[in-house]
């Protein structure tokens, strides 16, 4: 049976973890805070970690917390220790690539072999196994964990050796899906406009030109207006684009449509009806314009 720690217990944290002890694995769990979802796992026969520490001496341990700033706290050099053994530490949160770098660097100074996996899906898509899992690391350690991983997706994108290029790779992906939650929510409200329903406009584009899961899913959560509960919210889409704005002044690449992005995204959190709900609310925005 694996050992394994996990560390952040969010939606998406809760569901990775359950996947993996179900798939076998003594899963021992920390979260900066006691939520509910901590009490169904315990529940679920896993074992509360009094510590970050304690979770992170696992030989295998996992992370899913929501920022730069979260990791860099929880993953501290004295959290993480010194390494008596063989270990391993694979960090899913989308943090920027020079996060990536630091902790890169201070795992090797402790001797803990570093991986980065950031996932593309949301929580209740990892409940079922459906996740796509973008890896990179050293490959003796990606090879050691890809059968803990495979416990909540479909396939596993190895991209390299170095970390940072998983995360270099989430954060592109991210800038895409923001541009198609904006176009989405665009034209809905184009259409409905002129009185066409937006159910079956959603029918239209997922049926010829748009067929992919991102169109589909949330397609029908703008059109029918389901932002809450959010499986991504507006805080952590700005964050997102704050990465790629990131990446991009350190590559010296343009990104002329972020501004535009980050006015929906400012304007939106700034608005108490729509800061705490799905990142796609941002369409809402259109709406209103529109009427």
């Amino acid at each position: 049976m694996n050992q394994i720690g996990f560390l952040g217990l969010g939606r998406m944290g809760a569901a990775i973890s359950i996947r993996m002890a179900e798939a076998g694995s003594s899963v021992t769990v920390w979260n900066r805070s006691r939520t509910a979802a901590e009490s169904e796992l315990l529940a679920a026969g896993m074992t509360r970690a009094e510590s970050a520490a304690e979770a992170l001496a696992a030989p295998i341990s996992f992370s899913m917390l929501a920022d730069d700033s979260a990791a860099d706290a929880v993953l501290s050099r004295e959290n993480i220790g010194v390494a008596g053994r063989r270990r391993v530490h694979v960090n899913m949160a989308s943090v920027s690539a020079q996060m990536a770098d630091l902790l890169t660097r201070r795992f090797s100074d402790a001797d803990v072999k570093y991986v980065a996996a950031p996932v593309l899906g949301r929580p209740e898509v990892a409940a079922k196994g459906g996740l796509n899992i973008l890896v990179a690391g050293p490959r003796e350690a990606v090879e050691e964990v890809d059968p803990l991983l495979a416990a909540a997706s479909v396939r596993r994108w190895v991209l390299g050796e170095s970390p940072r290029q998983a995360n270099a790779v989430k954060v592109a992906m991210n800038f895409m899906l923001l541009h198609a939650l904006e176009s989405m929510g665009e034209g809905i409200a184009l259409v409905e406009a002129e009185g066409v329903d937006g159910s079956d406009f959603v029918d239209l584009f997922t049926s010829t030109f748009f067929g992919g899961p991102i169109h589909q899913v949330y397609g029908r959560i703008i059109a029918d207006r389901r932002y809450d509960p959010p499986g991504f919210t507006v805080a952590l889409g700005l964050k997102d684009l704050t990465l790629a704005e990131q990446l991009a002044a350190e590559r010296r690449v343009s990104l002329p449509t972020a501004p535009v992005l980050r006015t929906q995204f400012e304007t939106a959190l700034a608005d108490p009806a729509l800061a705490g709900l799905d990142w796609s609310v941002i369409a809402e925005l259109g709406r209103t314009r529109s009427s």
